[in-house]
């Protein structure tokens, strides 16, 4: 996607990348992990705070540092690298809260040419089926493929 992203590190299996969102509250770590399901090719996207005691994703926390799209781009980005490694993976993606799905989905429609020129994305819906993405329908998780 040709939004600002913020500059990411990650780790050579392309699993793990880490970058710092810089706003109105200062400068917060942020981790995305690919966590492998146990289904064949499937990844679980966490993505969150990097609580530094634990070293593992807060993914409750509430940062509102004011750069959501910045941030949301930075994840979107390393869908792309890591796709580019596996290119077989399907990738699950759901907010760890209704709301944070809701921004998901919002951020998935304002940018869904975009991403389709890439990528297949479907919803999960409350009948518990996985459909090609409609924008304005609520879905309760996101599954994307590379094309």
């Amino acid at each position: 996607m040709n939004k600002p992203k913020y500059v990411y590190e990650f780790e050579e299996d392309l699993l793990i990348f880490e970058f710092v969102s810089v706003g109105i509250k200062g400068s917060i770590r942020k981790m995305i992990t690919y966590s492998y399901t146990g289904v064949e090719n499937v990844y679980n996207l966490g993505f969150g705070d990097l609580n530094e005691e634990t070293n593992e994703i807060d993914d409750l926390s509430v940062t509102n540092n004011g750069d959501s799209e910045k941030v949301l781009s930075t994840v979107a980005a390393t869908i792309f690298d890591f796709t580019e490694k596996y290119p077989n993976a399907m990738i699950v993606a759901t907010g760890s809260t209704a709301v944070r799905t809701r921004l998901y989905r919002i951020g998935i429609s304002n940018n869904l040419k975009e991403i389709q020129t890439n990528f297949s994305i479907f919803g999960f819906t409350e009948q518990e089926e996985w459909e090609k993405f409609v924008v304005g329908k609520n879905y309760e998780a996101f599954l994307i493929t590379k094309k």
